[in-house]
């Protein structure tokens, strides 16, 4: 099976993109020179690339762009703004799964979701987020795919309204949803989180393969921890991670949000000691505003040993 990997790199320079994530402005869901792709206003000069060992077939339609190649498909939508989220959360997400059904990717391990004025309230003065997790937990209730296994998901915000969204998925069946015994899974959140609970597992294993795991945060059981202190929720949020994939060295992919500004340079110092390879910072609010950091990345398979 071919293998899986995000890089953060100039496209033309990666054999076989499975799909690519800009964060530096605002563009429809989109094929760029052969590749699908998805820019996100997240004021950032990264580029992600995902990409896998195989050529790549790549199309668009009813509103969704993809990549697949034989093993693994990646897709990308978009939600407009909106006074109210559900609605279109619910169609957008059907519409991707309809796409991966008929392209034959059923298996849904992995999804992103940026959500613009996540905090702010919707026309019912429900939290936008919230609005969104409606809509999600909706579509999965209606979708033609079997999602009995929730993927693993980040939520955070964009700088513009609006909901730019991209997912992986595979062909066969076989990977396994990852809770963290710290954390109350997000799916039974009490009511006070909104009337519908978010909708993901906190990783996701593939078969043989990497642990891909969920935006991370200060959350033990499933209240926020240390309210206002950057320095404890940064250290909090890497021992969440911790319990996942004990060597966070090792880990790949890892994407941190902040919420302020001016706190990324005390974030990247608390964060330098703890990941060895390339990390890629970006500023944006988080699904809870008493939220200040949140961080994401991808365990790589464990190594056989030999008998």
């Amino acid at each position: 099976m071919a293998g899986l990997r995000s890089v953060f790199a100039d496209p033309a320079g990666v054999a076989h993109p499975l799909g690519i994530v800009g964060y530096g402005a605002a563009t429809a869901p989109s094929i760029r020179s052969g590749t699908p792709a998805l820019d996100l206003p997240l004021a950032s000069a990264v580029t992600e690339v995902w990409t896998t060992d195989q050529p790549v077939t790549t199309g668009s339609g009813d509103g969704i762009t993809f990549g697949h190649d034989g093993d693994y498909a990646f897709c990308a939508g978009a939600v407009p703004p909106s006074p109210r989220y559900a609605p279109g959360v619910r169609d957008a997400y059907l519409r991707a799964f309809g796409v991966l059904a008929d392209l034959g990717y059923p298996y849904v391990f992995r999804m992103w979701n940026f959500v613009g004025r996540i905090n702010a309230a919707n026309a019912d003065g429900l939290e936008t987020y919230r609005d969104f997790c409606r809509g999600r937990a909706e579509a999965f209730e209606s979708s033609p795919l079997p999602l009995d296994t929730l993927p693993a998901a980040t939520g955070v915000g964009a700088h513009l309204p609006g909901i730019g969204f991209c997912l992986l998925a595979r062909r066969e069946p076989g990977h396994v949803a990852v809770e963290n015994h710290r954390q109350v899974p997000a799916y039974r959140y009490p009511y006070r989180y909104g009337p519908r609970p978010p909708s993901f597992a906190r990783a996701s294993r593939l078969p043989g393969g990497p642990l891909l795991i969920s935006g991370t945060a200060s959350i033990l059981g499933h209240r926020t921890v240390h309210p206002g202190e950057l320095a404890a929720q940064c250290r909090l949020t890497l021992a969440n991670l911790a319990t996942l994939a004990p060597d966070l060295r090792s880990l790949q992919a890892v994407k941190v949000y902040v919420r302020h500004a001016g706190d990324v340079d005390e974030v990247r110092q608390l964060c330098a000691p703890a990941f060895g390879g390339e990390v890629a910072y970006f500023t944006t609010e988080l699904c809870r505003s008493d939220l200040l950091v949140e961080i994401e990345g991808m365990a790589p398979a464990p190594v056989a040993v030999p008998v």
